[in-house]
């Protein structure tokens, strides 16, 4: 999802968390949705501790200082050593032409982009998709199952979890250090990290704005953005009452599979 439709969403859950405190249950480990919401909380203090401590502080900087162009250029450059991971999962979801289309871009932006530095594809008509293979399983049909908070990633979910070290192993950045070196490596990752925490700046302040419980923005923000992705950006407009019921993926067939949209928007979760 692009960066605008994120704030948009976050801002949607901003309005609807406006009455939050009194629609979910008081005691921790009572929510259906998020029956380990103490540990969570926890998992995410600590998280938002060193966010504020360390990352926010560099990326403000980052923000102030990188000029814009550079900083789009950046990302598509992050954005293009993580594509392989969409490619895998559109063709795990069955979405055939989307793969070869994905796959053409990635090799388009690899090359005449200069590896990525600059969207070369997107002008050529290849969109840009998110794929993960939390989506995936969420077309196979399984649950979302709990909410997570991962310390130091961020939100996820019992099915969204398996999907963080596919998304490590199919970045290309990962097996850089066998061909650069870890002096190269170490400080593109770091890049990475901060180019990835200056994309959520802006949502990050919407949280800490309109929030009356910022971890409660972040859990229904990323839960609702999880059901986006899953819908291809066209969910049915019961699935946003409870963004834990996937009663309605179960009873469609092979959502995503036949029923979805090809193209959809990419996407950055709230969290570090």
């Amino acid at each position: 999802m692009t960066r605008e439709a994120t704030i948009g969403l976050l801002l949607a859950c901003a309005l609807s968390l406006s009455g939050c405190a009194t629609m979910h249950p008081a005691g921790p480990g009572t929510d259906p949705i998020d029956p380990n919401e103490e540990t969570n909380r926890k998992f995410y203090d600590f998280t938002d501790k060193i966010d504020r401590a360390v990352l926010a502080p560099v990326a403000d900087v980052y923000v102030k200082y990188v000029p814009n162009p550079m900083q789009r250029s950046i990302g598509n450059f992050y954005d293009n050593l993580a594509y392989p991971n969409v490619i895998l999962n559109a063709f795990l979801q069955g979405k055939v032409r989307q793969g070869f289309e994905d796959s053409l871009r990635f090799v388009v932006n690899s090359t005449i982009g200069l590896g990525g530095l600059f969207d070369m594809a997107g002008q050529m008509g290849l969109p840009q998709h998110d794929e993960d293979f939390g989506q995936t399983l969420g077309v196979w049909g399984v649950n979302t199952g709990s909410y997570l908070f991962v310390p130091l990633i961020g939100p996820s979910t019992y099915r969204d979890a398996p999907g963080i070290p596919v998304s490590v192993f199919s970045n290309l950045l990962f097996y850089a250090g066998s061909v650069a070196g870890t002096a190269f490596v170490a400080p593109v990752t770091i890049l990475s990290i901060i180019d990835k925490r200056a994309r959520l700046s802006g949502p990050m302040r919407i949280r800490d704005q309109a929030a009356l419980d910022p971890y409660l923005f972040v859990r229904e923000g990323y839960l609702q953005q999880r059901k986006h992705l899953i819908y291809d950006g066209r969910p049915p407009p019961e699935s946003y009452e409870d963004p834990s019921d996937d009663a309605s993926l179960q009873n469609e067939p092979a959502v995503g599979i036949s029923d979805k949209p090809s193209a959809k928007p990419t996407s950055s979760s709230p969290g570090i």
